[in-house]
């Protein structure tokens, strides 16, 4: 089994939390990351039938069964269980008693907020990282921009083929065809869980919308562009890509509003979360395929953010996160705050680094007013050193 870096954060929260609740997109590995977490809980998974039923019908004696520490999976599918588990935790409140997942967030955050606020500590789990799949602990966020990685980074992996392959689980384990599995993990997804999130009539015009969103990956969100061209109203438009988010296939990248005496971009960027769906949205064929196409560059920066989300959030972290444009077109890929300080990350897929990759970061020093503020660049080639002051990340070192 990979080691997922959540672990250590999942059992850290078990020891402060009644529950702990686990959220993520399907088949990002959940299941086997609490199960391996928590060997002694007793375990019951809501996607089996009789279990369901048992719960919905009997919610009391459902729990009544469970006389220790228990994982309950696909939770949000017996959302009444959530007012039942607050009682419980209330009348006697032992650490991680309950351990929850799922993977509708829009269910479960609804049913926690309502229920066990205060109570639960909730975490998010996505596909692995480049780091997980190394072997290896993900770069320190705190020393992004100033360090550099410790050795050699060194890997056999080629960034178009580790773009197109994606990073969920499955593939990896059972070396699987990544356009096969990522066909029927996109099919299910639409005709089952989109179904089951909100009522959409039309699944056809769904799956062009996913579509369109691909296309536009990496770019500032336009939803009255998105909705007429899909043949949709802008409230539908904001209404299906709040599935999507919900779902965890999306993140909409928010700009950094710091005021530096710019008229600033206020739209967010959107980005999928993982590069294989990604690739199999924008029917990419093959690794060579990526390596020629026209959206390579904005898969590629696809990858960094969901690399520098994840260390984020496996870490049990909300991400602060950002990009930074203003209106005459000067702008940062990424903007991580770290309180005290603001990192400017740019992403270039090339793998050769060149004088003109800096123009961006030497705007961004210009503006905040410290040529030796904290900066990244991070391109697709292997080695990382410094350049110009900037720190420069090979893409496996994140």
């Amino acid at each position: 089994m990979i080691r997922r870096t959540l672990e250590a954060t999942l059992k850290k929260v078990a020891r402060q939390y009644p529950v702990v609740t686990l959220t993520g997109p399907r088949q990002s590995g959940k299941t086997t990351l609490v199960r391996a977490a928590f060997p002694s809980h007793e375990y019951a998974s809501l996607e089996e039938p009789d279990v369901r039923e048992y719960a919905l019908a009997d919610p009391r004696g459902f729990l009544a069964q469970f006389t220790g520490r228990v994982i309950l999976d696909e939770v949000q599918r017996a959302p009444d269980l959530f007012s039942y588990i607050q009682t419980l935790v209330d009348r006697e409140d032992k650490p991680g008693r309950y351990v929850l997942s799922g993977s509708q967030n829009f269910l479960l955050l609804r049913s926690i907020s309502q229920s066990l606020a205060g109570r639960s500590a909730i975490l998010h789990l996505l596909p692995f990282a480049l780091s997980e799949l190394e072997g290896r602990k993900p770069f320190p966020l705190e020393k992004l921009g100033r360090g550099l990685p410790r050795g050699r980074q060194e890997s056999s992996a080629d960034p178009m083929e580790a773009l197109f392959r994606g990073f969920y689980p499955r593939i990896h384990d059972k070396d699987l065809d990544p356009a096969t599995w990522y066909s029927g993990y996109y099919q299910t997804y639409v005709e089952r869980d989109v179904r089951e999130l909100v009522n959409v009539g039309d699944l056809e015009s769904f799956g062009r919308f996913v579509r369109l969103c691909a296309g536009r990956n990496g770019q500032l969100l336009n939803l009255t562009s998105l909705g007429n061209d899909c043949g949709i109203t802008h409230t539908t438009a904001a209404r299906w890509l709040s599935i999507l988010e919900a779902s965890f296939i999306v993140h909409l990248l928010r700009p950094y509003h710091a005021n530096f005496g710019k008229r600033l971009i206020k739209s967010p960027k959107l980005y999928f979360l993982d590069t294989g769906l990604l690739c199999y949205l924008l029917r990419i064929q093959s690794p060579e395929d990526l390596r020629l196409h026209a959206s390579r560059g904005s898969v590629f920066e696809s990858f960094v953010i969901s690399e520098l989300i994840k260390n984020f959030l496996h870490q049990g972290r909300e991400p602060d996160l950002y990009f930074w444009r203003d209106s005459t077109g000067h702008e940062i890929d990424a903007v991580i705050d770290q309180g005290h300080e603001r990192v400017a990350v740019e992403i270039k897929s090339a793998q050769t680094v060149v004088r003109d990759f800096f123009a961006g970061i030497d705007f961004w020093r210009n503006l905040v007013g410290d040529p030796e503020t904290p900066a990244a660049l991070v391109y697709g080639g292997e080695r990382s050193y410094r350049r110009n002051g900037v720190a420069v990340y090979s893409w496996i070192a994140l």
